[in-house]
């Protein structure tokens, strides 16, 4: 492994005693190529020294899952953002063990989903941004009130070189002209140490935290510092070297710079499948917090899985300290039900089959003991029943109990062993085996089992596509309605925004606004194809007596309506609408969506129109 020669000296702070190191700025970069050979596999050093765990006085939890969770699927809705966050501060408890949760401030979705989780107050996960080194960046954090933000500090010659095209030096200088503008702000700032499994630990790593600490000192401000794992490459074999081995990276911080432990924190990739067991390692070796996602979410392979994080957590500290466990449960069910994601059936903890087993357990191996093949009580920690695989000696108990763990039928919706349908599934399963399968029946033959012969269960694939058209239409007008054009009112500001959104949208078939009276002032906006069709649609046409209009008024909530077929176009179609606000929150008029159900159905995969449900309400009747 490469090895770099560095002056040392010891250095004094009061009571405070370290080595220091200086700053290697070296002509070339060192891309320590004996380690990672771009074009093999890389390497795996070792210097044969062994050190003992040391764990942190505390340690806790911190979120990424809307900042590099962002970067590994389509932008979360604001309300998705906001659910989630209320999620995270559910599961986290009330003593924090999910501490912060990290954001992007670009955009006007993130600014405003910033506002909404701050507006909740909640003490824990705190709100904290993540910006690049520079003042642009910075002020934006000061303008959205936050008390501390991260900031890319990129430290391997992978980055200082082949990415930013600068020096050692140079980017040395500029990180803490960063990180001095922060705390001159008012602003605690968390540096992001990119990279550091390539970097070099003491001639560029250490240096640079050492003069972290100093303006911590000298500010008298926490100047925080996360190890980002960037591309995965940490381990944690025992003897194994820098800049790979995890428990070392830690000690170099600690003992080497003279950061203290509760102001560290490890951000990990899972490139190599160690994602998990390195962020829990440096909690083992004394960096106080453990960098997360919700369900693994991540850039290329993803962070560390935060619900994974939170059972370590339990299993090293010995009790829950407030954690819900259950609520890993909720927030899966949140992210299939609510933002699409396919969870593989056999993901750890929230997979469907993850506390199943293919190895011929029935139900009545179940009631001898389910401990046999559960790795603990996941009905009473995730609310998640045991699972079985279904088998010719499942019999008819073990069909049921198929259907209701999987369509979580409770109490009096339970299916009983003894219905007719349980018994039609039964025999097949039977006949299945008596043609010599020998595999257990998969889930999804179970479930077109189950929908043939037990069809007052399960929603119809219409149902299905309508409840999920009823989403992306009030999602789409939800989102214009907190535009400074709708609340004015007026339609030489309001006319260009519902053109561009009939334009962005083909399933919009009409698109319009009413007064306070019903009477609609805006003129006739339509797809192209339509437009002279809604020749005889004039302006101030009344409305006053339709539902769509007088729903909204009600209850100042959106409403979507029942699917009708348009007189004018013989489209089959639904409305949305929705109450317009002006600043002071007061109802001024309603806007309306004439939807047309075949197209809308078709854009059901495109993530940027879903959205959370809304209520059913008033029936359409254009």
């Amino acid at each position: 492994m490469a090895k770099w020669d560095n002056e040392r000296r010891v250095l004094n702070h009061e009571h405070t005693k370290f080595w220091r190191y200086t700053l290697q700025d070296v002509a070339e970069p060192n891309l320590q190529r004996d380690v990672f050979p771009y074009d093999e596999v890389c390497r795996i050093d070792f210097d044969h020294k062994l050190i003992p765990i040391s764990p942190a006085k505390e340690i806790f939890i911190t979120d990424t899952t809307f900042r590099d969770g962002q970067q590994a699927r389509p932008p979360f809705t604001g309300k998705q953002i906001v659910d989630l966050f209320d999620l995270l501060h559910k599961l986290g408890g009330p003593n924090g063990v999910v501490r912060q949760a990290e954001f992007f401030l670009y955009s006007e979705r993130d600014k405003e989903a910033v506002s909404k989780c701050l507006e909740r107050a909640y003490p824990y996960p705190e709100v904290t941004g993540w910006i690049r080194a520079n003042r642009k960046d910075l002020k934006l954090v000061k303008e959205m009130g936050l008390k501390e933000s991260g900031i890319l500090t990129s430290v391997s010659d992978y980055h200082i070189f082949l990415k930013l095209n600068k020096k050692r030096k140079q980017v040395f200088e500029e990180y803490l002209d960063i990180v001095r503008a922060a705390l001159e702000a008012g602003i605690m700032p968390r540096c992001h140490f990119e990279d550091v499994t390539r970097a070099d630990t003491y001639g560029f790593c250490v240096p640079f935290a050492q003069a972290l600490m100093k303006l911590r000192e000298e500010s008298g401000v926490k100047v925080k510092i996360r190890l980002c794992d960037t591309l995965g490459y940490g381990v944690t074999y025992p003897g194994a070297a820098l800049p790979r081995a995890v428990d070392k990276l830690v000690r170099a911080m600690i003992d080497d710079a003279g950061v203290p432990g509760e102001l560290l924190e490890w951000h990990g990739h899972n490139d190599f499948h160690k994602v998990l067991i390195n962020a829990t390692t440096a909690w083992l070796y004394g960096c106080a917090a453990a960098n997360g996602a919700l369900l693994g979410f991540g850039e290329r392979t993803g962070n560390a899985p935060l619900e994974g994080l939170i059972i370590e957590y339990i299993g090293l500290r010995g009790d829950p300290n407030g954690i819900d466990t259950t609520v890993i449960t909720e927030i899966a069910h949140y992210a299939e039900q609510e933002m699409g994601v396919n969870i593989p059936l056999n993901y750890p903890l929230v997979g469907m089959d993850f506390n199943a087993t293919g190895a011929g357990i029935h139900i009545n191996g179940m009631v001898k003991s389910r401990e046999i093949y559960n790795i603990f009580d996941t009905e009473k920690i995730l609310k998640r029943p045991l699972s079985i695989m279904i088998t010719d000696k499942s019999g008819l108990a073990g069909i049921a109990h198929w259907v209701n763990t999987h369509l979580e039928l409770w109490g009096d919706q339970r299916v009983d062993k003894r219905h007719p349908g349980v018994a039609k599934i039964y025999k097949w399963v039977v006949e299945q085996y008596q043609k010599g399968r020998v595999t257990s029946i998969s889930h999804g033959e179970m479930e077109r089992q189950a929908r043939k012969h037990l069809p007052e269960y399960f929603v119809s694939d219409f149902d299905r596509i309508k409840a999920q058209a009823h989403k992306m239409a009030a999602h789409l007008i939800e989102e214009i309605f907190e535009t400074r054009q709708m609340k004015s009112m007026k339609p030489r500001l309001i006319e260009p925004l519902l053109k561009k959104l009939v334009s962005d949208h083909p399933f919009i078939q009409f698109a319009y606004v009413t007064d306070m009276e019903g009477r609609k002032i805006t003129k006739n906006i339509t797809q192209v194809v339509d437009k002279a069709k809604y020749e005889r649609v004039g302006l101030h046409e009344d409305y006053s007596d339709r539902s769509w209009f007088i729903e909204p008024l009600k209850d100042g909530q959106i409403h979507v309506s029942e699917l009708y077929t348009s007189k004018i176009t013989g489209r089959l179609c639904l409305t949305v609408s929705g109450p317009i606000r002006d600043e002071e929150d007061q109802i001024v008029g309603v806007c309306g969506l004439d939807i047309k159900f075949e197209d809308l159905a078709k854009a059901e995969g495109e993530e940027e129109i879903k959205a959370p449900g809304t209520k059913i309400r008033a029936k359409g009747e254009r």
